[in-house]
């Protein structure tokens, strides 16, 4: 039978600075399969926890008197707060290992989402989302991060698309089942449902996870952390693939807020269960993240991560049609790009950086969610200035500047990718 772990090959020894007792896990194990349960559960409860109010957000605007930019919010502050708090959970768990925050994370964020249930203000609301968000930020900082410790470099990029394959299924069934949910029950019984589930997912996570092998601890002293945060800057590629993610999310974000307005509108007059249902496009991003991942891992990055993006841009150009069945087809195609070009770009931070891993994903997962915080509200204004044509625009200018970055990655000279 095949062990669980192997040796770390030669061939692999560039991928990070690793001692000769590391040890790594393999594709096929148990151990593999334990990690992938787990961190599949954790994406599942992060997207959930945060996209779950999406569906939401008109049923907001009319009981709260809001605009949509304003009710965009009730995303836009969680992100921002997870943003913030991944330039400190990211470190921290540098120093004190990667499962303990990981696991107090989702704990957390499962019990302020059941707080949110039950608040009686939009401040209230907000306040509660905020801490979602901060809350969530030890899972996201952390999970690529150890992955990228802990698999055989060969399987890195298969590892990862899973992960993001659970924050795929999480982000459909957030939408699923609160964009159903609200159209039966209040908001409030929609997120207390949300909250239980996540509970569920925190605890999955707890029990299965296997403790990290090739942790090394190390110091939280500021100087160490400058050095790091300069060392990652001046990398020819981790900027832009910083970035990257910044243009990216903005735009994945952008559509699936105003998506909504758009469907409840004439012509089409849709309901908030049918407009719930339709976040089942998920389902082609949960299978381009593991797809393209593992396309990746033979193919090479620098040629995936461009033709995703342009499957993303195609997609875009497809929902600026009339016809129904033209925009639920180019919402798929546009997920499907999505989830590939993140699959992508996650596994390539981890392999780009040779030290100071936590903070190389806090960092591109600072710039991943600012970008859904930033842009996600930016877009209410090309929303109510513009309609749909305006968020066509405003997100066809992301996807244009994000094409121009990945032809300039693709040219790099190969270090690590």
């Amino acid at each position: 039978m095949k062990s669980a772990v192997a040796p770390l090959p030669s061939s692999a020894a560039p991928v990070q600075a690793a001692s000769v007792t590391d040890i790594w896990i393999e594709k096929g194990t148990p151990a593999f399969m334990k990690t992938v349960l787990a961190l599949f559960s954790g994406g599942f409860a992060t997207f959930a926890l945060l996209y779950c109010v999406q569906p939401m957000m008109p049923l907001l605007s009319r009981e709260f008197a809001i605009n949509a930019a304003q009710s965009s919010l009730v995303l836009s502050v969680s992100t921002a707060m997870l943003a913030i708090g991944l330039l400190i959970t990211g470190p921290i768990s540098d120093r004190i290992g990667r499962k303990p925050v990981m696991v107090f994370a989702l704990l957390c964020a499962a019990l302020a989402t059941l707080a949110s249930a039950v608040m009686p203000t939009w401040e209230t609301v907000l306040v509660s989302r905020a801490l979602v968000g901060l809350s969530l930020s030890g899972l996201a900082a952390v999970a690529m991060t150890y992955l990228s410790e802990e698999i055989a470099p060969q399987h890195i990029g298969l590892a990862m698309g899973l992960y993001i394959g659970g924050n795929a299924i999480g982000g459909m069934c957030g939408r699923l089942i609160s964009g159903v949910l609200i159209d039966f029950v209040s908001w409030h019984t929609a997120l207390l449902v949300m909250g239980g589930l996540a509970l569920v997912a925190a605890l999955v996570f707890w029990r299965v996870l296997p403790e990290s092998r090739n942790f090394r601890p190390q110091s939280l002293r500021p100087r160490r952390l400058l050095d790091g945060f300069v060392l990652h800057f001046k990398d020819a590629g981790l900027p832009w693939l910083f970035l990257e993610a910044f243009l990216l999310m903005g735009a994945f974000v952008t559509l699936f807020n105003y998506i909504g307005y758009r469907l409840l509108d004439g012509p089409y007059h849709m309901n908030q269960a049918l407009v719930g249902l339709l976040s089942i496009v998920y389902l082609s991003g949960i299978y381009s993240s593991a797809q393209v991942g593992a396309l990746a891992d033979k193919l090479g990055r620098r040629r995936v991560f461009w033709a995703s993006i342009v499957v993303m841009a195609s997609g875009m150009l497809l929902t600026m049609a009339t016809p129904l069945p033209l925009i639920i087809v180019g919402m798929l195609v546009f997920t499907f790009g999505f989830f590939g070009a993140h699959s992508v770009a996650s596994s390539w931070i981890g392999r780009r950086a040779l030290t100071a891993k936590g903070q190389a994903s806090s960092l591109y997962l600072f710039s991943y969610y600012a970008g859904s915080s930033v842009a996600g509200t930016a877009g209410g204004v090309f929303w109510h200035l513009g309609g749909w044509n305006g968020i066509g625009l405003f997100i066809g200018g992301l996807l244009t500047i994000a094409l121009l970055i990945a032809l300039h990655l693709s040219r790099l000279p190969t270090k690590t990718a």
